[in-house]
C-alpha cells in the first residue's frame, strides 16, 4: 500500500505551496474587505482582479484542475491528490485559484463522468476553464435529508419536458453571480419502485424561470456572501426532458460516485486547516509570556501541542488509507474509509483549531486571526455531505457484518 506522494510531483506540490504562502494567502483580507462594500452578492472589481489574475497564474503554472484524477486529468492519483489538498486546506481562497473548489469539483467530475456531450460542451467546459461556477442542490428543509430516501422535490414527465416543484436549502455556492447551472436531486419514481430507485439527478440552468432564491442561510450568524448557501424554491421550472443524468431513477448511483472523492477533498483540507493552526499555536505560545514564563511552558500547553501533533498524523494516515482505496478502483470498498475519515479529519481539526483559539485568548475570536473562521467551517463541515451520526452508523454496518450474516 503505497500512500506516499510520487517523487515526481514533489515539485509541483512546492509551487502550489509557495504559491498558497506567498501570493494567495496575502490577497485573503483585501478580498474578503470588498464583501461590505456595495453589493455583497457581485464580485467588485477589485475582487476580479484578484481572483482571476491568482487563477492565470495559476493556468500559466499548469497548476490547474489538479482534482481529475481521471482521463484527461493533471495525472494524479486520489492519494496524490490529497497531499496537493491538503496545502489548499491552509488558505479558503486557494481552491478556487486552482480550480479545485467544492461545490464546483464534485460538478464537473458528474459531468465528466455521466453527462451528455450537450452536457459536457454547454457546462463542462466553462467549468473547467473557471468561467462559470455551478450549485448541487440535494438538501431540503422540510425532511431529514441525511436520509437521502427522504428527498422529496416533485420532478414529473410532462410530454418533452420535466417540471420541478419544491424548495431546496444550503445550496452552497448558488449566491455566487458566476453561478450558472445548478445539478439537482429529485424525486421521480412512486411508492411502488425500490426507494433507492426513486430518484434522479437532474441538470438545471439557474436562470430557468421559475426559480426563486428566497434567503441566504447564515452559518453561525454569517451569511459567506458572494458564495453563499441559498434557500431556492422551484415553481413549475421546465427543463427538457434530456437534462436527466444517466437515466431515470439513478440519483443514488450519481450521488455516490460524485460525494466519495468529494469527502475524501474536504476531509484533505481539513487536515491543511488543522496543520496551519497548530503552526499558530506553536508560534504564539513560544512569542507569547504571561506570568514570567512562555505559554508553551504554562499550564498542560505541552501536552496539547503534542496531542494535537498525534492527532493530526493519525487522521492525515486515515485520508490517505481512504484515498489509495478509492484508487483500488473499487468505491464500494471504499466506502466505509470514507465514512470514517468524514468523522475524525473534521473532528481532529476542531480539536486542534479550538485549542489555537484557546492559545491566542480573547484575539482567537476575532477578525484579526483566522482561526473563528476556521473553526465555523470545521463545525459546519461535520454536518455538510452528512453528519457525524450517519457516517458512524455505515462504519458500525461494515464492521458488523463482518462477523454476521444477518441483515444490520
Amino acid at each position: 500500500m503505497e500512500l506516499g506522494l510520487r517523487p515526481e510531483l514533489q515539485g509541483r506540490l512546492e509551487q502550489v505551496a509557495t504559491m498558497v504562502r506567498d501570493e494567495i494567502a496575502p490577497c485573503e483580507a483585501e478580498f474578503h474587505a470588498e464583501v461590505a462594500r456595495g453589493d455583497r452578492w457581485a464580485l467588485s472589481q477589485r475582487q476580479s482582479e484578484i481572483l482571476e489574475g491568482l487563477k492565470a497564474r495559476a493556468r500559466a503554472e499548469g497548476l490547474w484542475n489538479l482534482w481529475l484524477t481521471e482521463d484527461g486529468g493533471a495525472g494524479l492519483r486520489t492519494v496524490d491528490y490529497a497531499y496537493f489538498a491538503e496545502v489548499m486546506g491552509r488558505s479558503p481562497l486557494a481552491p478556487e485559484v486552482f480550480n479545485c473548489n467544492a461545490p464546483d469539483t464534485g460538478n464537473m467530475e458528474v459531468f465528466h463522468r455521466y453527462g451528455s456531450p450537450e452536457m459536457q460542451a454547454r457546462w463542462l467546459k466553462p467549468l473547467m476553464e473557471g468561467e462559470i461556477r455551478s450549485a448541487y442542490l440535494m438538501t431540503e428543509p422540510g425532511v431529514a435529508s441525511s436520509d437521502a430516501t427522504n428527498i422529496s422535490m416533485s420532478c414529473v414527465r410532462d410530454g418533452d419536458a420535466w417540471v420541478l416543484d419544491g424548495e431546496k436549502w444550503w445550496a452552497t455556492g448558488a449566491g455566487d453571480p458566476r453561478c450558472a447551472v445548478y445539478i439537482v436531486m429529485v424525486r421521480t419514481g412512486g411508492e411502488d419502485v425500490p426507494k433507492h430507485q426513486r430518484h434522479s439527478m437532474i441538470v438545471v440552468p439557474a436562470d430557468s424561470p421559475g426559480i426563486e432564491v428566497l434567503r441566504a442561510m447564515q452559518v453561525y450568524g454569517h451569511d459567506d456572501a458572494p458564495h453563499g448557501h441559498m434557500h431556492i424554491r422551484f415553481s413549475g421550472v421546465r427543463v427538457p426532458a434530456e437534462s436527466i443524468l444517466l437515466g431515470e431513477g439513478r440519483g443514488f448511483e450519481i450521488a455516490q460516485g460524485r460525494l466519495g472523492p468529494g469527502r475524501i477533498h474536504h476531509c484533505m483540507r481539513a487536515i491543511g486547516m488543522a496543520e496551519a493552526a497548530l503552526e499558530m499555536m506553536c508560534r504564539r505560545s513560544l512569542s507569547r509570556e504571561a506570568f514570567g514564563k512562555p505559554l508553551a511552558q504554562l499550564g498542560a500547553n505541552y501536552d496539547i501541542i503534542a496531542e494535537a501533533r498525534m492527532e493530526i498524523e493519525q487522521a492525515r494516515l486515515l485520508c490517505l488509507k481512504a484515498a489509495w482505496m478509492m484508487d483500488q478502483g473499487d468505491p464500494r470498498a471504499a466506502a466505509p474509509w470514507i465514512h470514517q475519515i468524514k468523522v475524525v479529519a473534521p473532528r481532529v481539526a476542531l480539536r486542534v483549531v479550538d485549542e489555537a483559539v484557546q492559545m491566542f485568548g480573547a484575539q482567537g475570536i476575532s477578525q484579526d486571526v483566522p482561526l473563528a473562521e476556521m473553526w465555523t467551517h470545521l463545525r459546519t463541515l461535520r454536518l455538510a455531505d452528512g453528519p457525524d451520526a450517519v457516517h458512524r452508523r455505515q462504519v458500525a454496518r461494515a464492521e458488523l457484518r463482518r462477523h454476521t450474516q444477518e441483515k444490520v
